[in-house]
């Protein structure tokens, strides 16, 4: 308990933690019970200075309730907006009480009753004004971050190629690993050419053993401070209508060889006190998803295999990622055997992972996946989950392999 406490309060000075407690008190406690539980004829509401009562108090709550978790989740993940937002509304609170008090009051006493009410929170508003720079503070490069090289497995498309540029974009040299070496080479040779980084291909099939082993040997040279275990199979289907060599090799793929590589190359990060092993899970893998059944598991083991690994390497210097994308615009429909459907695109995917890498054990890609992902694990009835799941699978997968 006292190191997720640690870990929630750090990178903050106190009186911003104490206004991050404030709203997370306010969104998960107070605000739900004035919903839902104070009676309408107690209910009051202020808002720029206005006294609202009954319904209308009622109502105005629900804004509220918006203000106080946007409050809550820009102090806890450090978001960009809140350099303004936040001393913009502490303001406003600071003119709202002085217009309440004059109007309430009137006269001599109402203005100084106002002036008075006013200044603790107009010195709130300067003091988040000045630490400002605490939210859009510049982000070191990856490569002072961690260091100098990086290894992505499953280069050669998708959200592993794009992984790749972002390191090359931040200074940081690449392993391009995949089973294509005709594409990782083209890849190779941009990279190169546009950001002057080192790279290195070597090809790979990581259902196999034996290139798990040839992979970390031709790596063994160098100082790989980031891994991103991102190389994934799907195989979209009803479990007996597929082949059973194709699951086996998926559960190679997308847990053994993942366990492989970040066993061996864990230690050193450890021992030198920085680096980061980010995990390239599924919001399929928050719940049970018929048709895809195998593939749910296995990112379902590579999330709490992460998440683990976070708390355990949080004081070691080591950050872990796991990161969880929704549909994405990658071949992976295709070579799974899904029909084509939208998604967001790889790069959103890595903008994102590389924003909450350090900051949070896991991520989920997009507010509506991320409300998906949480309320069909806390809400609805396991069962229920797993046939609405799988509902959602069978518009996605061909008749014949239902």
């Amino acid at each position: 308990m006292r190191a997720w406490i640690r870990d929630v309060f750090r990178g903050r000075p106190r009186w911003m933690n104490v206004l991050m407690v404030f709203c997370a008190y306010m969104t998960f406690v107070y605000v739900p019970w004035d919903l839902f539980f104070k009676p309408v004829a107690a209910d009051q509401e202020v808002w720029f200075g206005v006294l609202l009562t009954g319904w209308a108090a009622k109502w105005a709550a629900i804004p509220h309730w918006f203000v106080y978790a946007a409050g809550y989740h820009g102090f806890r993940r450090r978001r960009p907006w809140m350099a303004i937002w936040a001393p913009l509304y502490v303001l406003q609170i600071a003119i709202a009480m002085a217009v309440w008090a004059i109007v309430q009051l009137g006269g001599i006493t109402g203005w100084l009753v106002g002036v008075l009410s006013a200044v603790p929170f107009t010195l709130l508003a300067l003091a988040l004004w000045n630490a400002r720079d605490h939210f859009r503070a510049a982000r070191a490069t990856l490569r002072n971050r961690y260091g100098e090289w990086a290894l992505v497995t499953g280069a050669s498309s998708g959200i592993g190629e794009a992984f790749a540029r972002a390191l090359a974009c931040d200074g940081v040299s690449v392993v391009l690993t995949a089973r294509r070496e005709e594409k990782l080479e083209v890849l190779s040779a941009e990279l190169t050419e546009r950001h002057g980084v080192e790279t290195r291909v070597v090809p790979a099939d990581l259902s196999q053993p034996a290139d798990v082993e040839g992979l970390l040997d031709a790596v063994s040279d160098l100082d790989v401070t980031i891994l991103v275990n991102n190389a994934g199979l799907g195989c979209a289907g009803r479990f007996d209508k597929r082949d059973p060599a194709d699951l086996v090799r998926l559960v190679e793929v997308n847990c053994t060889a993942p366990v492989a590589l970040t066993a061996r190359l864990l230690p050193a990060m450890r021992d030198r006190r920085r680096g980061a092993v980010v995990m390239v899970g599924s919001v399929g893998g928050r719940q049970p998803l018929g048709l895809h059944a195998v593939y749910a598991a296995t990112k379902a083991f590579d999330l709490f295999l992460g998440e683990a690994l976070y708390v355990e390497m949080r004081e070691c210097g080591v950050d872990v990622l796991v990161v969880e994308p929704g549909t994405t615009d990658t071949e992976f429909q295709e070579i799974s055997g899904e029909k084509a459907h939208p998604g967001v695109s790889a790069e959103r995917v890595v903008e994102v992972a590389l924003r909450a890498l350090g900051h949070q054990p896991s991520v989920v890609i997009g507010w509506f996946e991320w409300l998906r992902a949480n309320a069909a694990g806390r809400i609805a009835p396991r069962p229920l989950t797993a046939y609405l799941a799988r509902s959602v699978m069978a518009s996605r997968v061909p008749p014949e392999l239902h």
